[in-house]
């Protein structure tokens, strides 16, 4: 009986629907059940949505021997994590959002397999709401690398595009296990040397994307000459069963850091017709905003950074990060329910750095995390 009391005693309970993803990720690191209780339960519709459903499927694909248990109306979730299984898997993601609202959690959760990770997603390649995955290819994956997790297998690989609202769009991501993450000190972002990027264009004219390079190029020209921006227009069965286009730029800096921004049309029957033009212009400018808000890692990855510092052998991780956005902030609230791990937080302004906004250094020590479940060969 005690043991039990044990068990309940550890079990974290959280109410409403707002970051299920954090919550699951955490859950199955640590280990810790989890127990989510009112999930929209004033709402019209209660309960969860199709894409957190998918969501949990995935976790539990990704995973063995999990327990989940929701009610029936959907508004309560529990759940006892199992052992990261990992190995060749396919996924049918929800188009409601995009594939990246799923790969940005297997990014968080692949290193720790048993077997190495190589999943197939289909649904919505890039969209307005999530991280696409162009930008995760182009900043998560130098990440990883940089905590030690790289190899010939760690891809994500495009092979169908597919906008909302229908999808169709297909990926691979693959990535090798490691045992422990190396500590990383990474607090001098450097300079911008170069600005890559691509526009890509499916089931319109492929003019659409040159239209893009033009402009983007008109502004970001000023500032740097070595830009290159690739046309992608993806034909017949590749680009999906909607039609749109959009683009994702990305800065690199002489340290190698990688900061990202992106742009989607509007789905198609949904709101005005976007010019390629203006977004080619927004694009940049974005991505001319996140230069100014600077850091070592971009907007997008603060979480998947903080997590690799939390999970690293039992040494002093720094990064320097621009402004915290609120998800990250309440992703260290998370971090510190999960692993009991405070980060030292000090904010170096503009002054001092010589540049942009006002960033925050951030500065842990890893728990010592050893991936148990790797197989030795």
């Amino acid at each position: 009986m005690a043991g039990g009391a044990a068990g309940e005693a550890q079990c974290l309970s959280y109410t409403g629907c707002n970051f299920l993803r954090q919550r699951l990720v955490l859950a199955t690191l640590s280990g810790r059940p989890l127990k989510i209780r009112k999930i929209r339960a004033k709402e019209e519709d209660p309960g969860l949505r199709d894409f957190e459903a998918s969501f949990i499927r995935l976790i539990d694909k990704v995973t063995n021997g999990s327990r989940i248990e929701i009610n029936q109306t959907g508004t309560t979730l529990y759940y006892q994590p199992g052992l990261l299984y990992g190995g060749s898997l396919e996924h049918d993601c929800s188009p409601s959002r995009g594939i990246g609202y799923y790969l940005e959690s297997l990014l968080c959760l692949a290193p720790f397999m048993k077997h190495p990770l190589k999943i197939v997603l289909r649904g919505v390649t890039n969209d307005q709401v999530d991280p696409s995955v162009d930008v995760l290819k182009a900043t998560a994956l130098p990440l990883l690398k940089k905590f030690g997790i790289d190899g010939e297998s760690l891809e994500i690989k495009i092979n169908r595009r597919g906008m909302p609202p229908k999808g169709g769009g297909e990926i691979l991501f693959s990535c090798p296990v490691r045992k422990v993450l190396q500590p990383v000190q990474f607090t001098d972002p450097g300079k911008i040397k170069r600005i890559r990027g691509t526009a890509y264009s499916v089931r319109v004219s492929p003019q659409m994307a040159n239209r893009m390079v033009e402009s983007a190029r008109g502004i970001l020209n000023k500032f740097l000459p070595d830009i290159y921006i690739y046309t992608d227009h993806m034909k017949g069965v590749n680009s999906g069963k909607s039609p749109g286009f959009g683009m994702c730029l990305t800065a690199e800096t002489i340290n190698g850091t990688i900061l990202s921004a992106e742009l989607a049309s509007n789905p198609q029957g949904q709101g005005a017709a976007v010019l390629p033009e203006e977004l080619g212009q927004n694009c940049a400018k974005l991505l001319l905003e996140e230069v100014y808000r600077g850091g070592c890692v971009d907007s997008t990855n603060q979480s998947l950074a903080l997590l690799l510092m939390t999970l690293g052998q039992r040494d002093v991780s720094k990064v320097l990060l621009g402004p915290l956005s609120p998800y990250t902030i309440e992703f260290l609230r998370h971090l510190r329910s999960f692993f009991q791990i405070m980060f030292k937080m000090e904010t170096k302004t503009a002054e001092e750095e010589h540049m942009g906004g006002e960033k925050v250094l951030m500065t842990c020590v890893g728990i010592g995390f050893c991936n148990l479940s790797k197989t030795i060969r």
